[in-house]
């Protein structure tokens, strides 16, 4: 059996590139399924705003249910390399399948639940009676294909966690590609609007599970998934290594939801969905900032963690200075691109003047402090790989409240478009937080692995 990239023996610096670009680039290329869903929303003849900001306060809800298939992948995958690193491929074996009879479990209970509430939901979170006919509809569709978004989303970090990334790429290129040429046809040939946008989505994510399915049961992967009962110890392990990027990509959309009540409140009858609407272009271009971002700083955790479990911490240092370097290098071509092509960006999703010119300022508000936010993707994930979870969501944590301070305080003194400035400000607070802990810890975390295993 060939490994695409053995993560105890390569070069750190090709193998954290040959990790970090196909995961980055499935990000990106993820980030389609959203954007290209609002781009062609946008467009809906007589009615393209109004959607536009309805699914914009359903997009984060949605999100944020999907976000239980990181609680269990996050949680999982590092745990599953660092046992492949120690040896104990059987132990990574029932890692995997517990981990998939985790996500058909949140599945099923998400899907009950947020059917039963979607109104209730959609309403708090920002809908106003113009747009709830259109994330009601949008939500209710794509609810339904909840357990093909966890399965493909969780099942892709166990096929990078083993060093397939170009094959977990692959996956995720498939679903988007399929997003992109079946959204017009559902959407205005078949006439089916934000349904079919919907419904589009879900047919994608079922493709890239049943593949990820696949490839993880056939015999090109160290560990298979097998079928095989639960093991509760292991859950719990995994439960609790996964809650604090759970519950970081929970708090980020509770982040957009807080932006769209926010603005709302303040912006009125009169401004509050036409501001809603900028925040959902603004939001969209900071998915092409942030997600990629976390495939660099997620899809190489496995290298972190085998080399951690494997005793090889200089491997693991010098693997983190290059992932801070690439994070920090992708976020500053982001924020130049803000600026080059911000305004072609905006015309994808429409083109009326009144929406283009504010979206075009929230997206260079929003992208002032993305480099160094960069840096905090990888300190936080990268603790998150070493099993740190409390250094991870105490970092993760402290810049979620700058954000939500900033968001509440600024509106109230300067009005509703201030809002928009707790982006950079909490982009410039939280990593300088982050540094600092990181300089003060990180070896100490290092020689505290040595001495436990050296103990046993």
């Amino acid at each position: 059996m060939k490994l695409e990239n053995d993560l105890g023996r390569d070069g750190i610096r090709r193998l954290v590139v040959r990790m970090a670009a196909p995961s980055m680039l499935a990000q990106f290329v993820s980030v389609l399924y959203s954007i290209v869903d609002r781009m062609y929303i946008g467009h809906i003849p007589g009615a393209g705003s109004l959607a536009l900001a309805g699914v914009g306060v359903c997009g984060p809800v949605l999100t944020m249910i999907g976000s239980a298939a990181f609680w269990v992948a996050v949680g999982g995958a590092p745990l599953m390399s660092l046992r492949m690193g120690e040896g104990r491929d059987s132990e990574a074996g029932r890692i995997l399948s517990t981990c998939l009879s985790l996500l058909l479990g949140l599945a099923a209970v998400l899907t009950v639940g947020g059917y039963l509430l979607r109104g209730p939901m959609l309403r708090v979170f920002g809908v106003s009676e113009a747009t709830y006919p259109y994330a009601e509809a949008y939500f209710s569709v794509y609810i339904a294909g909840t357990v093909f978004a966890l399965l493909a989303t969780g099942l892709n970090q166990f096929i990078v966690a083993q060093g397939f990334a170009r094959v977990a790429m692959g996956l995720v290129m498939l679903g988007a590609v399929l997003n992109i040429a079946l959204d017009p046809v559902f959407i205005f040939a078949l006439g089916m609007g934000v349904r079919g946008a919907a419904l589009a989505t879900v047919l994608s994510q079922m493709a890239s599970a049943a593949g990820a399915v696949i490839f993880l049961m056939g015999r090109s992967v160290p560990v298979r998934l097998k079928p095989g009962r639960p093991h509760a110890d292991i859950a719990g392990r995994v439960l609790t290594l996964g809650f604090s990027p759970f519950s970081i990509i929970a708090i980020d959309n509770a982040m957009i939801i807080a932006m769209n009540a926010v603005l709302k409140a303040y912006g009125g009858p009169e401004q509050g969905d036409a501001l809603i609407t900028c925040a959902t272009i603004a939001q969209s271009f900071m998915l092409v900032v942030t997600m990629p971002m976390g495939g660099i700083s997620g899809g190489t955790q496995p290298i972190l963690a085998f080399n951690y479990g494997a005793m090889k911490m200089e491997r693991v240092k010098s693997a983190q200075k290059i992932i801070m370097i690439l994070c920090a290098g992708y976020a500053a071509v982001l924020m130049l691109l803000s600026h080059a092509a911000g305004p072609l960006f905006v015309r994808l999703f429409t083109s009326d003047p009144l929406a283009a010119e504010p979206s075009l300022w929230a997206i260079h508000v929003c992208t002032l402090a993305i480099i160094p936010l960069g840096v905090q993707y990888e300190i936080v994930d990268g603790f998150t790989a070493l099993g740190q979870v409390r250094l991870s969501f105490a970092l993760s944590f402290f810049r979620k409240a700058v954000y939500f301070a900033a968001l509440f305080i600024l509106p109230a003194i300067f009005g509703a478009r201030a809002a928009f400035y707790a982006e950079p400000i909490s982009d410039i607070v939280g990593p300088a937080a982050s540094i600092c802990v990181y300089r003060l810890a990180i070896d100490r975390v290092l020689r505290g692995r040595l001495q436990t295993r050296h103990g046993e």
